[in-house]
């Protein structure tokens, strides 16, 4: 369970595009959402939603639209193209209403000036959005290039004011120690990412893991690129995350496909724990793998979270295993985030349709039931009309948010109390 309500990451209206010609694939569109320190957070939804985006988004593998990500109160990722796109609009709309004006031709000089006046008006307006617009994405840029660096720096001073009494106080060879070991700490911190302190677990086991490679170079590489150059420490380290995910010393020098599907799992895990991570996002890590090895590998995940303190993303589509798993629960549809709740909440009072059909779906090892029960389809053209009321993310109940409009709102208001 979750330890406090400090926010450990944070997803501010998050959206990431894909280019398709002249036109966007929305593949997470305006999503927002907060994870605690320590707390296991589902997210949930069919094939093809936005789960894994979102997931790849956060970790930056992609550069994101628009929106912002904060993980330790510090902005690691900003849109860009939102704000590129704003001064292309602007300029366009500009364009069109500068060239109706001077299409008109008037003949008198009191309409000539007022002509003039008025593309004055819209010069200086486009002026003011391309000037904010501009400022946004120097800022966005900034924090994109800076946030490492910055990062790095404090790590070297936090080290450093770490062993200046210790080395005051020290002599003779003591001393020489301490400040060839604060050297090499430095070294490692000068390369470290604040990115790098959330890790990824991949859902395929089988392609997320190089075939050339063998176990002991999979699960150091992330040593090895933050500058730690120790073989017999990386080795010890090796070996002692091996155990802690359920392997064996003698599983190093071996390659991926000696394993099974589960084992290559583990070794994805031991790939993402080995770098001490405070955060780790688990993109469908059970979905490749039998059922009584899922089991395995959730209990594993589950063990790791209360030894080492994580706080995870859990991403997947079977809401039973969610359900076990996390804290809270945020169910995604068509890029959106459409409901977001307690855990139990979700499941003792759905709001959203959608939610609704998803629980349906679930089945129970229960031939009575099984004949019983009643699966409910969504259909969003039937269920909703945003023609006239637009819809956003709304809280309903504390801690319990829908996207609505003012009617749907209102309904769950009822259904609620």
């Amino acid at each position: 369970m979750q330890n406090n309500n400090e926010v450990l990451l944070k997803v501010d209206h998050l959206c990431q595009y894909f280019r398709l010609g002249r036109k966007d694939l929305k593949a997470v569109d305006d999503v927002s959402f907060e994870i605690k320190k320590g707390e296991a957070f589902g997210l949930v939804g069919e094939s093809g939603c936005g789960k894994t985006t979102t997931g790849r988004s956060i970790i930056k593998l992609y550069n994101i639209t628009s929106g912002n990500v904060y993980f330790k109160g510090q902005r690691v990722s900003a849109g860009t193209r939102s704000y590129k796109d704003a001064i292309k609009n602007a300029r366009n709309e500009a364009a069109k209403k500068i060239k109706a004006l001077r299409a008109e031709k008037p003949a008198d000089d009191a309409r000539k000036a007022e002509i003039q006046a008025e593309i004055e008006k819209i010069n200086n307006e486009l002026g003011q959005i391309v000037d904010k617009n501009r400022a946004l994405l120097r800022e966005a840029n900034i924090d994109n290039k800076a946030v490492d660096k910055q990062h790095a720096e404090s790590r070297v001073q936090e080290l450093k004011a770490q062993y200046e009494e210790k080395i005051k106080n020290a002599t003779g060879e003591e001393r020489k120690a301490l400040k060839k070991d604060l050297k090499n700490r430095c070294k490692v911190a000068k390369k470290s990412k604040l990115i790098t302190q959330i890790q990824m677990i991949f859902q395929d086991p089988i392609a997320s893991l190089d075939p050339r490679m063998t176990v002991r170079d999979i699960i150091a590489e992330g040593l090895i690129i933050n500058g730690i150059t120790d073989k017999e420490y990386i080795n010890e380290k090796v070996y002692e995350i091996l155990e802690m995910v359920g392997l064996v010393r003698e599983h190093a020098d071996r390659y991926p496909h000696e394993f099974s599907g589960g084992q290559r799992q583990r070794i994805g895990i031991a790939r993402a724990v080995i770098m001490q991570p405070e955060m780790i996002i688990a993109d469908e890590p059970i979905s490749a793998l039998d059922v009584s090895i899922q089991a395995q590998v959730i209990n594993l995940l589950n063990d790791l979270r209360d030894r080492l303190g994580l706080t995870i993303l859990f991403i997947a589509h079977d809401l039973s295993v969610v359900k076990y798993f996390s804290d809270r629960i945020g169910v995604m549809y068509f890029g959106k985030m459409v409901e977001l709740a307690d855990s139990d909440e979700l499941f003792k009072n759905p709001l959203h349709p959608y939610t609704k059909s998803l629980l349906s779906a679930i089945p129970l090892p229960d031939p009575v039931y099984e004949k019983q029960r009643v699966r409910v389809t969504y259909n969003p053209l039937a269920e909703h009309d945003y023609s006239v009321n637009q819809p956003s993310f709304r809280e309903i109940t504390p801690g319990h948010f829908v996207y609505c409009n003012d009617e749907e709102e209102a309904k769950y208001r009822e259904m609620v109390k």
